[in-house]
């Protein structure tokens, strides 16, 4: 097993704004009038590593297979309540009950190929595992 350990930061700073340092540092917002709408919030950050990923994904296989894809879109849709992340109830989950993806592939492909190139995809993924397995997560307090 080849383990690599990928390292991201992020600083709260005035208001909602959130700068996160990783390869490409960026800025993690709320949209008005609780920030300052100076980027994307948390959750679109989560949800877009999911077609990203699909996309990236995607083309390595394709690479590695020499398919003829030309190009991959995915859109994606996430149901989130809102009212247990704000704290208005205690019932339910803070995460998306449900995140639906629609992927399209433009290569010369028939559909059966294209839903088995999507599987393998899916398969090899590192968001989409993520998503639907358990991974650990351990909070540590520094002091």
């Amino acid at each position: 097993m080849a383990i690599s350990t990928l390292k991201v930061g992020a600083e709260m700073k005035e208001g909602f704004r959130t700068e996160v340092s990783c390869s490409h540092n960026f800025v993690i917002d709320q949209p008005k009038p609780a920030g300052t709408d100076e980027g994307p919030n948390p959750m679109e950050i989560f949800l877009a590593s999911l077609p990203a990923c699909i996309c990236a994904i995607g083309r390595i296989i394709a690479n590695q297979r020499r398919l003829p894809v030309r190009g991959i879109s995915v859109k994606l849709e996430g149901d989130i309540d809102k009212n247990f992340l704000l704290g208005k109830t205690e019932e339910g989950r803070a995460g998306f009950v449900e995140i639906r993806t629609y992927v399209e592939i433009d290569a010369d492909m028939s559909k059966e190929e294209k839903e088995a190139f999507l599987h393998d995809v899916e398969k090899r993924c590192p968001i989409a595992d993520n998503m639907t397995n358990t991974s650990a997560i351990k909070a540590v307090l520094v002091e």
